[in-house]
């Protein structure tokens, strides 16, 4: 389970329960070794451990309402209640701290609910989507942009004596005259390809032939291993144009959508995790998206801390 996708929301929980656990006194070595593997198994919780690194940095420890729930084990309603507030606190943390990202700064990036759109040195066009960090290199023998975290849309202009690559940790992916987007999550690389065809190779499989794909097909990859090569969604660039679109999708997974353009936290009840939704909604006003929900869907919105911390509840 430790590897499955997750939420923000529940990265954040589960390091609240980590820190509560360590303020209890030594872990056993098991312990201990199931603690260093839960810190590196998904991104989400490599982010909510700096959090909470940095939250003990700052307040030296656990506040002191806290850390005196957390002697209270077996689990109780006073500790649930008290993990309830440290994920809450580690959740608005002020930017200022620290910041959400660890990261060097980029040759250009994007904040949270953000994009832009940059026209490079040789006339190809780079998207960046919400929350998302490129790095720049063009010389004599390639145009190539690495792309650190987010989402991008590509389209390539065309220079005969250079390639254009982009990479991402997990592969190089070489354009082939075409335009495709680019995202990379949950340790894998997402590529939909629009125009032309997009050749990619894995970073730590040279063992394994490169792949094409074409025009209208989508794969993703990680470092050692190729996923199906599928039919690409054709709103797969929607966001381009400020439009989440949902066919059917489940509200979990719009919800994790919607979370991308948005600060703050929106969780989702899990009896009504499944409900389908589709629409056309916006994704630069999360508040108006809500609403749309509310408008056709049971489902009711609560929010919290001035529609920083949202819930969506059954009807």
């Amino acid at each position: 389970m430790l590897n499955a996708p997750l939420a923000p929301t529940q990265a954040l929980e589960e390091a609240a329960e980590w820190l509560m656990r360590l303020s209890e006194g030594d872990l056993s070595d098991s312990e201990r070794a199931e603690w260093e593997h839960w810190k590196t198994s998904s991104p989400e919780r490599d982010r909510a451990w700096a959090r909470a690194q940095l939250l003990q940095s700052k307040l030296g420890g656990l506040p002191p309402s806290l850390a005196m729930s957390a002697l209270d084990r077996p689990a109780s309603a006073e500790r649930r209640a008290a993990l309830g507030k440290l994920a809450l606190l580690l959740a608005v943390m002020p930017i200022g701290w620290g910041g959400w990202k660890l990261t060097e700064t980029a040759d250009y990036s994007t904040r949270v609910g953000e994009q832009r759109e940059l026209v490079l040195a040789d006339g190809s066009r780079i998207t960046l989507n919400t929350d998302t960090a490129i790095d720049v290199r063009f010389d004599s023998q390639q145009r190539l942009v690495h792309l650190r975290e987010g989402e991008v849309l590509v389209q390539t202009a065309h220079d005969a004596s250079r390639p254009f690559l982009v990479s991402t940790r997990q592969g190089r992916m070489q354009a082939l005259g075409t335009r495709f987007t680019v995202r990379e999550l949950d340790m894998r690389t997402h590529l939909a390809v629009l125009e032309g065809a997009v050749k990619v190779s894995l970073a730590d499989n040279s063992q394994t032939a490169p792949l094409i794909v074409s025009a209208g097909q989508r794969t993703d990859f990680s470092a050692q291993t190729f996923g199906a090569l599928d039919t690409a969604d054709g709103n797969v660039d929607a966001w381009t144009r400020g439009m989440l679109m949902a066919d059917k999708m489940r509200l979990a997974d719009f919800v994790a959508q919607m979370m991308r353009y948005r600060r703050g936290f929106v969780r989702c009840d899990p009896a009504i995790a499944d409900l389908r939704v589709s629409g056309a909604f916006p994704i630069s006003d999360s508040r108006r998206a809500l609403g749309m929900l509310v408008q056709t869907y049971p489902v009711i919105v609560s929010g919290h801390l001035n529609g920083y911390w949202v819930t969506l509840s059954p009807a």
